[in-house]
Order: C-alpha cells, then sequence, then structure tokens
C-alpha cells in the first residue's frame, strides 16, 4: 500500500493472521489499530514511513492482537504514545487512567500474549515512545526513543514478563527506560541510555496492578550522562541519575557500565510502604558519577537484602557500602541508609522541541522479507554471556556523545 488501499488502516483491516502489510514511503496522519493477531506491519523505509499525529491523536500504532510484529517505521508526535502493545482495553481506546495511561480499575489484568517491535523510531510523544503495558512475551530490539515526555521506552504491569528489550538507543527522554510492576524475566540487555535526565528506573508504583516489581536482568547496557536539560521535564523532578530503583526487588544488575552522572550512578530507595529487597549489583563499572552508588531511605520504609560484589567504584552513601553490603548477603539484613544533597534539577523543554531523530539502520530485506513469526515465547539471554559494553556502544545511531 497505498497502491492497495488508501490507509495503513485500510491496508490492515484486509489483512488475514499472517499476512504482511508492507507500508509506502509517506507521511500518515491516522492512529493505526492492529487487532488481528500474527500480521506483520513493516515500512519499507523507517525513515520515510511516518506515522505523524500531528499531537491531535494519543497514540501512533495501537497493538491489542497476539503475534504482531512493528517493524521499520517512525511514529512522533502523538499526545500518549508512540507504539502501544496492551492487552488492556482502556488502554488500547486511548483512555488514560490516573497517571496517562495506567490501568487501576477492579477488573483482572488481560494480559496481551507475545509482540515483536523492531527497528521503529519512535520521537516527540507526550507519555511513552514504544509502551508495552498488560503484554507478555515479547521483545523490543533495534529501536530509537527520543522525546519521550515520560519515557522513551515503558514495560508496565506484567508477571512473569517474558520480555526482552535489546540494542536499542534511548535518548533526550525524560527516563530513558522505565519499568514499573514488570517482575519475572524481564530483561533489558545491551541497551545505550544515555543524555536523558534519568537513565533507566525498575520500580514499583501502586497506580498499576501487579505490585511489587522484582526479578528483572539489567545487563550490558551503556547507561551515560543523564542530566541533559534539552528534554522533557519529569513531573517528580528526577536529573541526573543513571539507574534507579524505587520499591523494587529481587533485581540483578550485571556488567552494565554507568558513567558520568551529576547526582548518582545507581540509586536505590524505597516507593511509599514497598521496601527494595535482595537487589544485586555485580561486575558494574561506576565512573565519573558524583556518587557511585547510594541507598537512601528517607522514610520509615527501609530495604533489606540489597548487596554489591564486584563492581569497579568509587564513592557510595554511605560510605563503604562494598564491604558493608558485600554479596551474599540474608534477605532479612536491614541495608545501611545514607544522605546526600542532590543537585537540584533544571527546567526542560517540551517534547515537541527535542532535536529530530537521526538517520536509523534499516530493517533487513524490508521489501522482500515475508511476514515476521513472532514466537509464542521469546528466547530469554543467558546472563553469563552478557559482557560489559564498550563506552562507544550504539554511538553512530545516536545524537547524544557521551565522552
Amino acid at each position: 500500500m497505498p497502491a492497495d488501499a488508501p490507509t495503513i488502516s485500510a491496508a490492515v483491516s484486509l489483512a488475514r493472521p499472517g499476512d504482511l502489510v508492507l507500508v509506502a514511503p509517506g507521511v500518515y496522519h491516522e492512529t493505526v489499530r492492529v487487532d488481528t493477531e500474527r500480521v506483520t506491519l513493516r515500512g519499507l523505509s523507517r525513515d520515510k514511513v511516518v506515522i505523524d499525529g500531528r499531537l491531535r491523536q494519543p497514540n501512533g500504532v495501537v497493538v491489542s492482537a497476539p503475534g504482531v510484529a512493528v517493524e521499520n517505521l517512525t511514529v512522533r508526535n502523538n499526545t500518549q504514545n508512540g507504539v502501544l502493545v496492551t492487552g488492556s482495553a482502556k488502554a488500547a481506546a486511548g483512555l488514560p487512567g490516573q497517571s496517562g495511561g495506567y490501568d487501576t480499575g477492579s477488573e483482572p489484568v488481560a494480559f496481551l500474549k507475545s509482540f515483536l517491535v523492531s527497528h521503529v523510531t519512535a520521537t516527540r510523544n507526550g507519555l511513552y515512545g514504544i509502551y508495552a503495558f498488560s503484554a507478555q512475551n515479547g521483545v523490543i530490539e533495534h529501536s530509537y526513543a527520543s522525546g519521550g515526555a515520560d519515557s522513551g521506552i515503558y514495560v508496565g504491569q506484567c508477571k512473569p514478563c517474558n520480555i526482552v528489550v535489546r540494542d536499542n538507543v534511548a535518548e533526550l527522554n525524560a527516563v530513558g527506560y522505565e519499568g514499573t510492576n514488570a517482575s519475572e524475566d524481564m530483561y533489558v540487555v545491551g541497551n545505550r541510555f544515555a543524555g536523558n535526565r534519568v537513565g533507566l528506573t525498575t520500580d514499583s508504583d501502586h497506580q498499576e496492578k501487579l505490585l511489587p516489581q522484582k526479578g528483572s536482568v539489567i545487563a550490558g547496557n551503556l547507561i551515560a550522562a543523564n542530566q541533559r536539560t534539552d528534554t522533557p521535564e519529569q513531573a517528580d523532578g528526577g536529573w541526573g541519575i543513571g539507574i534507579g530503583v524505587d520499591g523494587g526487588s529481587d533485581n540483578r544488575f550485571v556488567r552494565n557500565r554507568v558513567t558520568g552522572h551529576r547526582n548518582a550512578g545507581l540509586m536505590i530507595t524505597a516507593t511509599a510502604d514497598l521496601p527494595p529487597v535482595g537487589n544485586q549489583i555485580v561486575d558494574n563499572t561506576f565512573t565519573g558519577n558524583a556518587v557511585d552508588v547510594g541507598w537512601t531511605f528517607p522514610t520509615a520504609t527501609r530495604g533489606r537484602g540489597n548487596c554489591l560484589r564486584g563492581n569497579e567504584l568509587r564513592t557510595t552513601v554511605p560510605a563503604r557500602l562494598a564491604t558493608t553490603a558485600a554479596c551474599p548477603l540474608q534477605g532479612g539484613q536491614s541495608s545501611p541508609a545514607g544522605t546526600w544533597t542532590a543537585p537540584k534539577a533544571p527546567g526542560g523543554i517540551p517534547f515537541t522541541e527535542v532535536a529530530a531523530a537521526p538517520a536509523q539502520p534499516q530493517f533487513p530485506a524490508a521489501a522482500t522479507a515475508g511476514a515476521t513469526a513472532v514466537p509464542s515465547v521469546p528466547e530469554l539471554p543467558k546472563t553469563e554471556d552478557i559482557r560489559l559494553p564498550a563506552a562507544s556502544l550504539l554511538a553512530a545511531n545516536a545524537l547524544v556523545r557521551t565522552s
């Protein structure tokens, strides 16, 4: 199409399970809803097939059927999300919850089973660039997210997730990646989270179901220089932080390179009444951060059993944390707490003014490859095979330079 249909939506409506909808270059002003299973939506050119919401529609692409692949296109200028993959009828209908897309009603969680988002550019969207919510068994890969007024890539409300977020670039967002109530077999590996206000968070939030967050693996990522001011300002004011753990538990942070943050490389704290418990920080490299690793519990809720082993680091708050909280620890052992004065977060810019996305690598053989078969459950990475990334990881695909 458009030779076969006047709009992307019209073409998708004609598709049957297993079909490929191949989109010709052009700028399309529509929300594309894919509610037929095992459809592949693919652009012929990642940079020239553009779904532009013109700030008049909440979402660019909405996937509400299993086995769907979204590939090789750009989504921009939507008031909420670039690409939304969800089993929530409310979210699919564009009805925001208490915090712009959260689903906190009394009905049970309905999961979308299996998805793929690959070689997608999501830029200048008012909430999230690529958003998987109430979804399981999926992969977000080889994509680029910028100008997300909340976060570039977001995974929320899944347990077990069976989701892999890999080989993506997220820059110039309020937060690069956010995993909220995303638990068990949740892998974030080999990504570049640089030049946001906050690089990555994994957290528990009462505004979503499936509390608390636990059991993610964050490995082999470059998390660098996340204190840009030419980014959308987030409501809670986070800035200058590489990794934030807010009430998340049993997460493993392994062989990440965390560098150049004016507040903290990695910060652990509690969410209201939800303590962070049993997080492991292992074999990471921390350089050039005001504080490499800091644990702070300003309320009565205290963390337990959080530990470090084998990291390259210089400063911790409280001091000597690598010794006093060395792995392994018993889960019931109270985490020491420290305090420090973080720099005040500067103002940001509207998401509509974030720098234009650079050209990105194309999906291989976009014109000739057949429909993509999305596995019912993705192959999950082996953490022991993931290496410490170079400081130049995916730099060719990024605007932000970190050195």
